[in-house]
């Protein structure tokens, strides 16, 4: 009896183990964008942009690849011409589940 007893809570600690390992993969990939702002102006046009990405194979600023370190932090400054803008984050993780982060920029 004793040991059905330590087998069975051998089986619990291991499916406890696998479920707090499988967190990242159940949750999908995720966005933190710390700059910029919503509805900011910037009057010389350069804008960084930085932030977090979490369990992310690919990280595309504007269609375009943006490199995040391995803790998933990224920032990136670019310079965009007068006029009003949409800056659009999209991060992809490993079985394809997408999200998006947007901001609407402005540059008078």
């Amino acid at each position: 009896m004793a040991l059905k007893g330590f087998i069975a809570l051998v089986l619990v600690a291991l499916l406890g183990y696998g479920l707090i390992e499988a967190r990242h993969l159940i949750s999908g990939p995720s966005i933190e964008l710390t700059t910029p702002t919503s509805y900011t102006s910037f009057p010389d046009g350069f804008i960084e942009i930085s932030g977090r990405a979490r369990n992310t194979e690919d990280l595309r600023l504007n269609g375009g690849p943006l490199l995040i370190d391995e803790e998933g932090r990224f920032s990136e400054t670019i310079l965009l011409p007068k006029g009003g803008g949409i800056l659009s984050l999209t991060a992809t993780d490993r079985f394809g589940r997408v999200v998006t982060e947007r901001r609407t920029i402005f540059v008078p």
